[in-house]
């Protein structure tokens, strides 16, 4: 078995999850990560500290391992507009850099914002429509990688969601637990339009989903979600489990244009199931409030563009 995994990026949302999941499961996981978002790793797992932009460090570690989870990337519309030369660094030229030096197997999350607007319900053959740089350079790095290394396997994933682990990076710039947060804290839930359609995936189930491609080899490109949602669903699902929650809806759109729907069809076919619903997804934030594990819920280490702003701005 080729077990020995190097999740880089892995200290992140995504990480936190996944590095319990593929260890219980017998893989040997390292993480790397510059630790952008932590003062401190504090997973029980091998770790190394490193930015994916320097290639000569890489290069001394990626040859060592089976597979490579490149979670690594700059994340959001937001975020990435802050420094549009840092993003093309962070999440293009890093990561064409390990698809032409590296010969093991690669699996990377891409993401369904490549499909901008679309009012069909949507398999991987539409054609992508990156409304944002985030969207644009996913699809170039996708794209590469599918050229020139088609035994990879590539994930466009829905709008996350949930809790990954208690001791990772949470994030609360997420819709569903922006939501579920001011839900939580008993403030009124304001949806602007909410005719938007988003597919939602739980954090969780991307790391099942992983476990699954490496279990079985499985290669090509796979929308991966666990519904379609309108944005005034949510409210209505978050509502189920919050009753008290008061929801407005706003007749204005919202100023984010993006909307699609997504099949999933192609992944589950390989034997795939999601496991986590937008329900449990609601209660897991729930908790983390009520629990009061998050007390200053506008600190800016919970969303990627306000951080990535702060610390461009040299707060």
């Amino acid at each position: 078995m080729n077990n020995k995994v190097l999740v880089v990026g892995g200290a992140g949302y995504i990480g936190g999850f996944l590095t319990d999941h593929l260890s219980e499961n017998n893989y040997d996981v390292t993480v790397y990560d510059s630790l952008l978002f932590e003062n401190r790793f504090l997973k029980d797992c091998k770790f190394i500290k490193g930015d994916i932009r320097n290639s000569q460090k890489l290069n001394s570690i990626v040859h060592n391992y089976d597979t490579v989870v490149w979670l690594a990337g700059m994340v959001g519309d937001g975020a990435c507009q802050v420094n549009p030369k840092l993003t093309q660094e962070v999440n293009v030229d890093s990561f064409l850099w390990l698809v032409d030096n590296y010969k093991g197997k690669i699996i990377f999350p891409s993401t369904c914002s490549v499909y901008g607007v679309n009012n069909d319900l949507i398999d991987e053959t539409a054609e992508p429509n990156p409304l944002s740089l985030y969207a644009a350079t996913k699809l170039e790095a996708e794209k590469y990688v599918l050229e020139h290394r088609p035994d990879s396997l590539v994930f466009r994933l829905g709008t996350l969601f949930g809790l990954g682990d208690r001791h990772s990076r949470m994030r609360l710039d997420l819709v569903a637990n922006i939501l579920s947060m001011r839900a939580a804290k008993g403030e009124e839930l304001t949806v602007f339009g909410g005719e938007q359609w988003r597919p939602l995936l739980h954090v969780r189930d991307v790391s099942t989903a992983i476990l699954h491609g490496l279990n079985n080899d499985i290669s090509g490109i796979y929308n991966l979600s666990y519904q379609n949602f309108k944005v005034d669903g949510i409210a209505d699902e978050i509502k189920k489990v919050i009753p008290e929650c008061k929801v407005r809806y706003v007749g204005m759109k919202f100023e984010d244009l993006r909307n699609y729907k997504v099949k999933n069809d192609k992944y589950i076919n390989t034997g795939w199931r999601p496991s986590y619903t937008l329900a449990d997804g609601v209660e897991q934030i729930s908790s983390l409030i009520f629990e009061d594990r998050i007390r200053d819920t506008a600190d800016a280490t919970y969303s990627n563009a306000a951080y990535i702003r702060m610390l461009h701005n040299g707060e």
